[in-house]
């Protein structure tokens, strides 16, 4: 099955491949010569998702999806939530936003009182339907980065299932079974399997 991912980002392909497996082939809107950032203006996960998937789909009619992800801290009111990836900034360091997220923790002394969460919410158009997957992945802030693998907010992030260790220190099997992009995606892949074919 031929289906558009609406990113950019080499690091969401390469997990979202090898989430969903054999019979699915992702091709990226550049493989279109849609190369311009897709606008992402709203307000919530939910928003940006379909406003990227719909993008896509515009511009080529086909079957598209769309993620949007967030990482949902307690301690800081659910920030920085729909502006996670440009938290420090418009530009998408990562680096630089985890710097930023780890300042504002500072002084907050316990995994308790360190919870948080990503959130990805994945929109699917196909065949003519709308369709919204959601997968949350529990977890709290490491108190520094720590390791070299995943990206964006991996090296900070602790998951209930592994806390001994940060996402980064995980092999990329073992992320993916838990994350939250792809519990999202898997429910995706099932509906395809089992209704859009």
């Amino acid at each position: 099955m031929n289906i558009i991912f609406a990113t950019s980002n080499r690091g969401k392909l390469r997990e979202a491949e090898e989430i969903l497996g054999e019979g699915f082939r992702l091709s990226t809107p550049a493989d279109f010569g849609i190369t311009e950032d897709i606008p992402e203006t709203g307000s919530t996960l939910e928003e940006n998702s379909q406003l990227k998937a719909e993008y896509i789909h515009s511009r080529t009619r086909l079957d598209c999806f769309a993620d949007d992800t967030g990482l949902e801290v307690d301690a800081l009111g659910g920030a920085p939530g729909v502006r996670t990836a440009r938290y420090a900034g418009d530009g998408h360091d990562f680096g630089a936003c985890m710097d930023k997220l780890l300042r504002e923790m500072e002084g907050i002394d316990s995994p308790q009182r360190r919870r948080a969460r990503f959130r990805s919410v994945v929109t699917l158009i196909f065949g003519g339907q709308t369709l919204r997957f959601e997968g949350v992945l529990e977890g709290w802030i490491a108190f520094g980065k720590s390791g070299c693998g995943g990206f964006g907010y991996d090296p900070v992030f602790i998951a209930d299932e592994f806390p001994d260790c940060t996402l980064a220190e995980i092999s990329e099997e073992a992320k993916n079974d838990i994350s939250h992009r792809g519990k999202a995606l898997r429910a995706m892949a099932a509906w395809l399997r089992g209704k859009g074919n």
